[in-house]
């Protein structure tokens, strides 16, 4: 499922359900396996929530992918790449804190089907 994320303070961020859910595990949400369709991360919240994604991005020890004009040939293309969680986190966490900044909730429901 593709889920947006809202808030009063940022633009919207679109995300897969299965890759929204370690990120707000890490924020602090107690889900387990699935992610609810709607949720709320509020104003108070916020702080902590932010923390533990950060935390969480510290602790991602995957490599980034880095640009080297050694060997055009011989790179893998970065779209076959996988995303790191830091990557995946980061749009997430600048809406949160710009929601922080403007002291507004952050809310998650199903994105429309065109």
């Amino acid at each position: 499922m593709l889920v947006v994320f809202h808030s009063k303070a940022a633009a919207e961020v679109l995300m897969f359900s299965k890759h929204a859910l370690p990120i707000l595990k890490a924020a602090g949400k107690p889900y387990t396996d699935t992610l609810p369709e709607r949720g709320v991360i509020t104003r108070d919240q916020l702080d902590d929530a932010i923390k533990g994604i950060e935390h969480a991005m510290a602790l991602d020890t995957e490599t980034e992918y880095t640009d080297n004009d050694d060997d055009n040939d011989s790179r893998t293309h970065p779209i076959s790449q996988s995303v790191s969680f830091r990557r995946r986190a980061f749009p997430l966490l600048a809406m949160l804190r710009l929601s922080r900044d403007h002291d507004a909730d952050v809310i998650w429901e199903p994105a429309p089907k065109w």
